[in-house]
């Protein structure tokens, strides 16, 4: 084939391909969010799995990109649809439409936001979000932080900027870890990348509210400090995963000024809560921490992944990932530039802070607020009517837009209620009802809510929660027909505790 030819050809592809794009896109940008009657989660079935992964390997010859994309898009049919309105799983991420359009611009233009060379536009605009988000928190004007893909790298990223702060090298094999018992399974990954032993971390028991008890937390210091340990990290809940519990940050924050500890707040989930006028008192204290990390896809209405890692002083970053290399010398950076490569584990790196800037520059923090306060008066909706329906309990107190409940019909031994609750679950996803997923309080299974939508209502909330109780009815009736159930409610003066009426 002669060059002219193979040009033509090229020309031609390009051209199909740009058609097929142009469809395609237009094709994304107007669907509209999913109904309720939408299936919340495809999966494949296990019979389905080896010839789908047969189709999709690609090949040694070109294939028509139109059958590509289609098959791409029966791919991505199999998934749990987090923006459906019945999804309450996990932290369901429910990006704006400018996110999803900020996620695709970046991605077109094909940033490396790795140093100011490369480019300087987004980075300025990363290092203006990193002030005003650290502003957001009370954080001080020293502030620095880069935009990484999740808590988890977030979270790692701090643990060693404390690591290498805090501690001698010498220090580390005694150095001592404080968590709670709800902190989220990622600050375990964290410290172990990070070089720490399961032995090293402390955990430290919840109150009754599931906030880490500060009383045993000090005691705890002191008899590490009397056996020759070196107490070091301290790591508190802004919004824990299972209940959404915020830890006394202030009171923590005193006591790691007492002890010389390293503040690491996890706010992966809870941090938003700083843009919302009418809930921001329940943050109080997340400024005094000396990092924070903090997910763009959670309350922050960001496609995945946009994480972010704040510390308190930029210093405590490039202490730890500084570096330098012949072939990263470019033209010298003016003064007050950033290269977030010295800030970051990562030296290539996609320009997450742009999607983010977009929306709250379109929308305005007030309005970013307002559709956090939404969360928080779909949790009420639902920890108000789940109090109304017999049988249910409230598992943990509500704090902002989780909602965990347990269904305890009189009569069952507590492994037999476990059961039941997974039945439930299992029950509501399979049926189409609601993605309410379980997980583990104080040892028993219970029904989780997360409600971060702000495009679901109450009344959506209050159709779903009677959904909710007539399966569970059902459920019980299938499993234990011949079982009589007493009536029994909720005691108002101590919500979330069974009081049995007519009980002997």
């Amino acid at each position: 084939m002669g060059s002219i030819e193979a040009e033509e050809r090229s020309d031609n592809e390009l051209s199909e391909i740009m058609s097929e794009a142009e469809s395609f896109l237009l094709r994304l940008l107007t669907i509209n969010p999913p109904a309720p009657s939408d299936p919340i989660v495809q999966k494949l079935h296990p019979h389905e799995i080896q010839n789908m992964q047969q189709e999709v390997m690609p090949g040694d010859d070109p294939q028509d990109i139109s059958s590509v994309l289609h098959q791409a898009m029966t791919v991505l049919d199999n998934r749990m649809r987090l923006t459906h309105p019945h999804c309450f799983s996990y932290i369901p991420a429910c990006p704006t439409s400018i996110a999803r359009l900020g996620d695709l611009l970046t991605s077109v233009c094909n940033v490396n936001a790795v140093s100011w060379d490369v480019s300087s536009g987004p980075n300025m605009v990363e290092k203006a979000m990193i002030a005003w988000l650290g502003g957001q928190l009370g954080m001080p004007d020293s502030v620095g932080g880069c935009f990484v893909s999740g808590g988890s790298i977030a979270n790692m990223t701090a643990i060693v900027a404390a690591r290498d702060e805090i501690l001698h090298p010498t220090q580390r094999a005694d150095a001592v870890i404080y968590t709670s018992d709800q902190t989220h399974i990622s600050i375990r990954k964290a410290l172990h990348i990070s070089g720490f032993m399961d032995y090293q971390v402390h955990k430290i028991p919840s109150d009754e509210t599931f906030r880490i008890d500060v009383d045993l937390l000090r005691q705890a210091i002191k008899t590490d400090r009397d056996s020759g340990r070196v107490p070091f990290l301290l790591v508190a809940n802004c919004g824990s995963t299972n209940t959404g519990s915020i830890d006394p940050l202030h009171e923590l924050a005193d006591v790691a000024r007492d002890e010389g500890l390293w503040l690491h707040v996890d706010g992966a989930y809870g941090a938003s809560i700083a843009l919302s006028d009418k809930h921001r008192h329940l943050v109080d204290g997340i400024g005094r921490a000396d990092s924070v990390s903090w997910d763009g896809h959670k309350w922050l209405f960001q496609t995945y992944g946009c994480g972010i890692v704040l510390t308190r002083k930029v210093g405590s970053l490039l202490r730890s990932f500084a570096v330098d290399a012949e072939y990263l010398n470019g033209v010298l950076a003016p003064q007050g530039t950033t290269n977030f490569y010295n800030l970051s584990p990562e030296l290539s790196r996609p320009a997450r802070a742009i999607s983010l800037w977009l929306t709250i520059k379109s929308l305005g923090r007030h309005n970013m607020g307002e559709m956090i306060d939404q969360g928080f008066l779909l949790a009420r909706t639902a920890d108000h009517n789940i109090r109304q329906y017999k049988n249910w309990i409230i598992a943990a107190p509500t704090v902002a837009s989780i909602v965990v409940f347990r269904y305890t019909p009189r009569g069952l031994d507590e492994e037999a209620v476990d059961a039941l609750n997974t039945a439930i679950s299992q029950r509501l996803l399979a049926e189409n009802i609601a993605a309410i997923l379980t997980t583990k309080i104080r040892g028993r299974t219970t029904l989780r809510m997360c409600m971060i939508n702000p495009l679901v209502t109450p009344e959506t909330i209050d159709n779903v929660i009677l959904q909710v109780d007539k399966l569970a009815q059902s459920e019980l009736h299938n499993t234990y027909p011949k079982m009589v159930t007493m009536s029994h409610t909720l005691c108002r003066e101590c919500p979330g505790v069974d009081v049995l009426q007519g009980a002997s």
